[in-house]
């Protein structure tokens, strides 16, 4: 192939890679299956396992363990795309990472037979699918920020990075 078309913005389409950024959604499905397990913890607490099971991946780990057809294309084109949005990317990344072993911390400590359901919620809400939401504006184009929550500022800083 020449190496003119190998990023052509039709060929990253068709593989489900944004053209603009480089980035496919794909990985954050390695997320979205962790966050619908903890989802389903009040009605199905016996999924507790499967998400304390749970382990961080790095985009390009993810790939290369993925059957995601364009895995190879998926890993070039994040490895050429803008460093100022992988960092703020891969930086989010991490603090969802963080944020998923807080969880499985409070699921392994919690009393036998009791967990604590509405906290795990809370962080799951409050905390780990806005950072999974800021990561998809990350993958599609949105514009390149850091993203301020209570964990990484004084809550004015969070209003004012809403109202920003």
């Amino acid at each position: 192939m020449r190496p003119e078309t190998r990023f052509s913005p039709d060929r990253l389409v068709a593989a489900n890679i944004h053209p603009d950024t480089g980035l496919a959604t794909d990985y954050l499905n390695h997320f979205n299956e962790v966050v619908m397990l903890i989802d389903m913890l009040p009605m199905m607490p016996d999924c507790a396992p499967d998400v304390v099971a749970w382990q961080p991946r790095s985009y390009v780990e993810h790939f290369r363990r993925s059957h995601f057809k364009e895995r190879d294309l998926a890993i070039a084109a994040y490895e050429v795309s803008d460093p100022e949005r992988r960092r703020v990317f891969d930086d989010t990344v991490a603090r969802l990472d963080a944020t998923m072993a807080d969880l499985q911390r409070m699921i392994i400590d919690a009393p036998m037979d009791t967990l604590p359901i509405e906290q795990l919620t809370d962080l799951s809400e409050m905390r780990l699918k806005p950072l999974l939401a800021h990561a998809m504006g990350l993958i599609n184009g949105a514009p390149v920020r850091t993203m301020v929550t209570e964990d990484t500022g004084d809550a004015q800083s969070a209003v004012d990075a809403l109202f920003g």
